[in-house]
């Protein structure tokens, strides 16, 4: 399967890695070409485009960039490349201004979350919040000893968060689907409470584990 990554910042390279290899075909779209030189010699069979040309490319999209470029990303991407497809966000609508007290601000309220608006603006697209809730360093095969961190999801299409269960399942994630894109509203804050100790105390590695009875 081919997979189209938004984004060359260190989460688009990152998932983008742990795409390859899982064995799927790999294009990061970038308005930075030049950023990813050293990330190309290194991983000799993935490949870079602009973003329309890895939104084409890709049968599963991943957005990965600052969550306050998302919609501008998505546009040079062009609707009819992302249209029926699975779009991954791993986005977090964290605003330019500094954390208070080591808490990241949002743009957004909590009635109306950042993959909302996306999945408005596109609408035959299929958003699948994911990867937003936890650092880049543990995205692909976290090491929490014998205990996989919990990956929280939503979005309104049944059959694309099975799709991404299953990738989140090979990059070593248990899934835990919190219904449709309004879940949203709860997922994306998730990024917040990461942030939190490291902001204060400088403490990045760590995840959330959802314990059932």
């Amino acid at each position: 399967m081919k997979v189209g990554v938004l984004g060359s910042g260190s989460v688009g390279q990152t998932l983008a890695t742990g795409f390859l290899n899982n064995n799927y075909q790999t294009m990061i779209g970038t308005e930075h070409p030049e950023k990813l030189q050293g990330w190309l010699e290194k991983y000799k069979k993935g490949k870079v485009g602009n973003f329309q040309e890895a939104s084409a490319f890709g049968e599963i999209i991943v957005l990965a960039v600052k969550g306050i470029a998302a919609k501008k990303v998505l546009n040079l991407a062009g609707e009819k490349n992302i249209k029926n497809k699975i779009v991954i966000d791993a986005t977090n609508p964290i605003a330019e201004q500094p954390p208070v007290n080591g808490v990241l601000q949002f743009f957004t309220s909590l009635d109306n979350s950042l993959m909302e608006q996306l999945q408005s603006a596109y609408p035959e697209a299929k958003f699948v919040k994911a990867f937003n809730s936890i650092g880049n360093a543990f995205m692909v095969n976290p090491d929490f000893g014998k205990v996989k961190p919990s990956m929280f999801i939503c979005g309104n299409d049944k059959e694309a968060k099975k799709e991404v269960g299953k990738i989140l399942e090979e990059f070593g994630f248990e899934v835990e689907d919190m219904g449709k894109a309004e879940a949203a509203r709860a997922i994306e804050p998730l990024c917040m409470l990461w942030c939190i100790p490291g902001f204060l105390r400088n403490e990045w590695s760590h995840a959330f584990k959802l314990l059932k009875k």
